[in-house]
């Protein structure tokens, strides 16, 4: 696990020397990614540098040094990542007389390219990466990325240089780079949280999607043009031929069939040269990877988790729970608004670029507990987008039902009148449902349903229960708008039912900008590796072959990973309410952190900057200080570009 970055500039420009220090100096500005070793690379004639950053994972020797060339010295790299089937992929090389110095997957990438070509290679790969490779022979740049985006990948033109990393604060290091912020892409930030894929939180400066490589030749070069990334793997595929290919065993067999699978994504992710362990949060996808780790493993496994002491929040005494069932080597820490308060001055440097899941501070905090034990830590990160776990999906297919059965100005006004109701009031009524079968935070998921109940499409209807800011284009002054697949519903998918075109959005939308997004730069901020095995392609694949009924079992989602589970931990410990990794960022704001968003927020500020609607955001900031409502979600997101915007002045 590492950071990659590096440039092609106009030829014969600069010395080896200037170039090295260059990449030097980008690769050292995210220095946590890798802070066992750094190296530089360069070839002055091409113009093109290389720089690497190195956690030792695996082979720990100099024979991991990068960047790296291949034996024939024709391919040179700098990669992040892991590929966990590397040593079924070196025995077959050796098969073909392929000779190595070490043991590392960097070496056994290098020499599979070599021998079947990058397209073919990536094909084979299982696991998570980014890479940028350099052909000495054709004189082009390839840049690659895993299939769900685990591993991150910037790029983009820095006047005639092309620039490319793991992190923007990498690029931001490069000699004459200046930036010019997206206003668009703020405005998706309101609306979802995060910057969606293409795109950064800067002009010109993209993501690589996942599953894609782009190729950077000498003519495009010279021209300054991008090229478009070319897919290798497409998620959309994977989904359309499982339902046109369904398993053909019975619930039985399929239940078997995962379990086989799973064990064997687990174990290929427990591979490592460093202590292992895993995050714990007591719900099915964490619990169910620990599972399968500790039944391969002949001591116990180190597992961590965090707990609040709000109890609606709290789902470390169920963790608990399950790593004394499992007997594993459990470590808890419970989160105060303190610890909140001290997190949050890292967050604009951690996320490199403006981000808004309030989960992103125990996310950092569990990271940094675990990282106290443990080098690698496995994650329970995809389960509800691989096997239909969101409460959103059965909620929106019946919302789906009704869309536009009801005349609008009828729904409108209804919704209207019931927004009124504060939150408190909404608990309140909550209380008359039984524990076991009312959701925590009730009154704030009353709210969100009722902003979409007037929904006129499933297309709106399902970006409405993606959204934060329903109305982030009024907020964002100057908003020019984004081109990305959440904002283009004509170029969705016509996959069978809403309840797959969901599971599918969220698998290439939600997941990887959002959820892996925080737990790589949570996770690296604080030199830590997190492995996410239900993202085996492999699952992913088979999963899609289930058919929705035997995914979404009685009104519940993730129906055979939970029958997997239970083989191994009974189920009195899992069934529950579906919390999800929430904060109480809602309390904080009007408590311990409220000077400090009253000084992120004070309307003079928010005028200077000239992003924001100042009357807007201070409306919902008194409505939700009154009680009224309770706009943590949409304040957040302002929040945290405020914060970042400070901290990249």
């Amino acid at each position: 696990m590492c950071g990659l970055v590096g440039y092609v500039a106009p030829q014969n420009t600069e010395s080896l020397e200037a170039m090295c220090a260059n990449v030097r100096a980008m690769s050292d500005a995210m220095h946590l990614r890798g802070p066992d070793d750094a190296g530089a690379w360069g070839d002055p004639e091409c113009g093109v540098a290389l720089g690497h950053r190195r956690l030792s994972i695996l082979d720990l020797s100099a024979h991991g040094h990068q960047p790296m060339a291949s034996a024939s010295g024709r391919y040179v790299i700098s990669y992040n990542g892991e590929i966990y089937n590397f040593a079924d992929i070196r025995a077959e090389l050796s098969a073909w007389r392929v000779v190595f110095s070490g043991h590392s997957d960097t070496e056994t990438l290098l020499e599979a390219i070599e021998l079947w070509g990058l397209e073919a290679t990536l094909i084979k790969c299982n696991g998570m990466f980014a890479f940028a490779l350099w052909d000495r022979k054709t004189r082009e740049l390839h840049l690659a990325r895993d299939r769900f985006g685990q591993k991150p990948l910037y790029y983009g033109y820095s006047g005639s240089t092309f620039l490319f990393g793991s992190e923007l604060k990498s690029l931001k290091a490069y000699p004459g780079f200046s930036p010019t912020i997206s206003r668009g892409a703020v405005s998706a930030l309101l609306r979802h949280g995060y910057v969606p894929t293409p795109h950064s939180i800067y002009e010109g400066i993209h993501k690589l999607v996942p599953g894609t490589v782009l190729t950077l030749s000498l003519d495009a070069r010279r021209a300054g043009r991008l090229g478009e990334p070319v897919a290798y793997w497409s998620a959309q595929d994977t989904a359309q031929a499982g339902l046109d290919g369904p398993f053909r065993g019975n619930e039985r067999d399929a239940v078997e069939a995962l379990d086989d699978l799973l064990q064997d994504a687990v174990g290929k992710c427990m591979v490592s040269d460093v202590p292992l362990g895993a995050f714990l949060s007591g719900g099915i996808d964490s619990s169910s990877v620990v599972a399968a780790m500790q039944a391969q493993s002949d001591k116990p496994v180190k597992t961590f988790s965090i707990g609040f002491w709000e109890d609606q929040y709290n789902e470390a005494a169920h963790a608990a729970d399950v790593a004394r069932y499992l007997g594993t080597d459990h470590t808890e820490l419970y989160v105060t608004e303190r610890d909140a308060l001290d997190v949050l001055p890292k967050l604009p440097g951690l996320y490199d670029e403006p981000f808004a899941d309030s989960s992103q501070i125990p996310t950092f905090l569990v990271s940094q507990l675990a990282r106290q034990h443990v080098t690698v830590s496995l994650s329970g990160d995809g389960g509800d987008e691989v096997f239909g776990g969101y409460n959103r999906y059965l909620l929106g297919q019946k919302l789906a039902r009704v869309v536009g059965k009801v005349p609008g100005p009828v729904m409108h006004a209804l919704t209207r009148l019931l927004k009124n109701i504060p939150v408190g009031a909404w608990d309140g009524i909550g209380g008359m449902i039984p524990e076991r079968r009312r959701p925590p935070q009730f009154g704030d998921k009353m709210h969100k349903l009722l902003d979409v109940l007037d929904a006129t499409s499933s297309q709106d209807l399902y970006r409405r229960l993606t959204s934060l800011w329903q109305n982030a284009d009024d907020a964002v002054l100057g908003d020019t708008g984004l081109d990305y697949i959440l904002g283009s519903p004509a170029t969705w998918p016509k996959l069978d039912g809403f309840i797959h075109q969901m599971m599918y959005l969220d698998s290439v939308t939600y997941l990887p900008d959002d959820i892996l997004t925080k737990v790589d730069r949570a996770s690296m901020g604080v030199s830590l590796e997190a492995r996410v095995p239900l993202l085996d392609h492999r699952l992913y694949e088979l999963a899609w072959s289930f058919p929705l009924e035997m995914k979404i079992h009685g009104g519940s989602g993730k129906w055979p990973l939970r029958e997997v589970l239970y083989r191994h931990v009974p189920k009195r410990l899992i069934e529950r309410p579906k919390m999800g990794f929430g904060v109480p960022v809602g309390m904080w704001l009007r408590g311990n952190l409220r000077d400090w968003a009253e000084e992120l927020l004070d309307p003079a500020r928010l005028k200077n900057d000239g992003y924001f609607d100042v009357d807007l955001v201070r409306r919902k900031w008194d409505e939700h200080q009154s009680g009224a409502r309770n706009w943590q979600y949409q304040l957040w997101a302002v929040l945290m570009f405020q914060s970042w915007l400070d901290h990249n002045r």
